[in-house]
């Protein structure tokens, strides 16, 4: 009898993928750790329960299964002293963890300290075609909402999005300073977040004919092709600005303290287009490793 395949949420961790897979991955989403044994009965109880669990939150996290015996260096990275031992990374840092079998409503309890599910998606109907709504026509709707509905604070972050849509950083900034503690943690609030710190790099910088004409008078000036693409990201060609900190990441992985690869997560992180993070993830891998 043939083993069932492994759902697509989850999947092996190793030495090999493990800064790619989890801890890089895990600045797009969380990735939940199930540190376990072939051997240890509780371990067994435990993984179909987090499958099932990881498996109701419609890609708002993934699970990775690290082999103790199999991997053992890894295993001892985490600290293991028993298992089965689960751990959540975000963001490249353990945040919670805990050990033993816990039961359904432990783990949901567990990860709702952390993740919020996706919503599953909804069969397609017939519709009428959805109206496109610019930025400036957002920001206005919002405003008006806000005056109708003072006490929504979740308005407040739609309207920092907005106002980063239509270009006003500082207008974003401050919305989004003035959360409140819930709403701050918000994923979309930490993608904001990170277009603001791109945005702030900028600061100053020449325009981006000024760079492209730095590129082509010394094709090795990596600040210059840093600083083009933080204004192509910005100015919304993604795979434009992920193609210029690859190459920096190709000619000098070290240069500026490894500012190509931190630059290409950050981008990660606030990008909405999974197939071209999942291209350029790949390409920064296959750099690295």
């Amino acid at each position: 009898m043939t083993e069932s395949p492994m759902p697509s949420h989850v999947f092996d961790a190793t030495e090999l993928n493990f800064q790619a897979d989890v801890l890089d991955a895990s600045f797009v989403q969380p990735i939940l750790v199930d540190l376990w044994a072939t051997w240890c009965e509780p371990c067994k109880v435990l993984g179909p329960l987090l499958e099932k669990v990881v498996d109701s939150y419609h890609g708002a996290l993934r699970m990775a299964k690290i082999d103790c015996d199999k991997e053992q260096a890894l295993a001892a990275s985490f600290g293991v002293r028993s298992i089965p031992t689960v751990v959540l990374i975000r963001e490249g840092q353990m945040v919670d963890a805990f050990t033993g079998a816990l039961p359904e409503s432990g783990i949901r309890e567990f990860l709702a300290r952390h993740v919020q599910p996706n919503a599953e998606a909804a069969p397609a109907i017939d519709a009428e075609p959805a109206v496109t709504e610019s930025p400036e026509q957002a920001i206005a709707r919002i405003q008006q909402e806000m005056a109708t509905h003072p006490d929504k604070s979740e308005l407040k972050l739609d309207l920092a999005v907005a106002q980063m849509q239509a270009g006003n950083s500082a207008a974003a900034e401050s919305e989004l300073d003035s959360l409140p503690a819930n709403l701050a943690t918000d994923d979309r609030a930490k993608r904001l977040r990170g277009q603001l710190d791109f945005a702030h790099s900028l600061k100053d910088a020449p325009t981006a004919v000024d760079l492209r004409a730095r590129i082509e008078r010394d094709p090795s000036d990596h600040t210059a092709r840093d600083l083009l693409g933080v204004r192509l990201l910005i100015d919304g060609d993604a795979e434009g600005g992920l193609a210029q900190f690859l190459e920096v990441l190709k000619a000098d992985r070290s240069w500026n303290d490894g500012q190509a690869k931190k630059r290409l997560i950050s981008a990660f992180s606030v990008l909405d287009d999974a197939e071209l993070v999942g291209t350029y993830r790949r390409k920064m891998s296959s750099l690295l490793f």
